[in-house]
């Protein structure tokens, strides 16, 4: 019974935390739990749901903690989600809502999300409960629900809604590629949004941009001096996180992984996250 669940709960813990080998942790320690309750659980997977959810807020909190003395921006763990080996079961893809939660810009959205905003976001949104269910998983009232889920669509999605659809993410993803390839930063602005956003995790190991780069214009120098910084590199597309993004290695060596997010109504970049951390990228390489 516990295994038909794993990949459904490891899914949800790690949206709920961001980190893949965190949310491995969670699942387990949900496991030793259903080991000492199996025969009494009346409805196993509300039950895991819920110690599982639990779980994540407790460690959330311990983890939040930490990341305070972060070293520059903290991004998610990127994953490889496509099917084959190395990838990871997280659970439901099949809406545009569910890649949404996935992706490693709105992962790092839901930072700013109280645990509990967070896991009635992550739960309605990605899995698709409805507010009644998630009340009783959490012991909230469904107004309570209601109220956390709206205040969590406002500071995840504001007023703008990314694009979700893989294909389209991969032509507009190709575009931006070439674009940055040809170090072109009049093609480049105008591919960005005005106030696009480029992120970069080094995790204090690789050097990184120590602050969010802001704007357009700001955005595109700085994705034309990573082009040219990784002239000698491998550039590939592949599925991250539940839809295209770009792995860059050099000399068969994983050194970034980057996931675009383009406004679904306009098709331009609105957040550029890239992962640097060479403990983060262990995952992906192996896979």
């Amino acid at each position: 019974m516990f295994e038909a669940e794993r990949g459904r709960l490891t899914g949800l813990a790690y949206r709920m935390l961001g980190e893949l080998h965190e949310a491995q942790d969670v699942v387990q320690d949900a496991w030793l739990r259903w080991s000492g309750a199996e025969d009494e659980v009346r409805d196993p997977p509300a039950w895991l749901t819920r110690v599982v959810v639990n779980l994540c807020r407790n460690r959330l909190t311990s983890l939040r903690v930490l990341r305070t003395d972060y070293v520059g921006p903290w991004l998610p763990e990127p994953v490889r989600t496509e099917a084959g080996p190395g990838a990871t079961d997280l659970g439901p893809m099949e809406t545009a809502e569910q890649r949404e939660t996935l992706s490693l810009g709105v992962l790092q959205l839901m930072e700013a999300l109280s645990p509990a905003e967070r896991a009635v976001f992550v739960l309605h949104e990605a899995f698709g409960h409805p507010h009644a269910e998630v009340a009783t998983l959490l012991d909230l009232s469904e107004a309570t629900v209601r109220q956390h889920l709206h205040r969590a669509r406002e500071r995840v999605r504001g007023r703008r809604r990314f694009e979700a659809d893989p294909e389209r993410v991969a032509d507009l993803l190709a575009r931006f590629l070439a674009a940055a390839a040809g170090q072109d930063l009049g093609a480049l602005e105008a591919l960005l949004a005005d106030d696009a956003v480029a992120v970069s995790d080094g995790g204090g190991v690789v050097s990184a941009a120590r602050r969010p780069v802001e704007g357009g214009g700001r955005v595109a120098r700085f994705v034309a001096g990573l082009a040219r910084q990784a002239a000698a590199a491998t550039i590939e597309v592949g599925p991250v996180n539940g839809t295209p993004g770009v792995l860059v290695r050099v000399d068969g060596v994983l050194t970034v992984v980057m996931q675009a997010a383009f406004d679904a109504e306009t098709g331009a970049l609105v957040r550029l996250a890239a992962q640097l951390s060479p403990g983060k990228l262990a995952g992906v390489q192996a896979a």
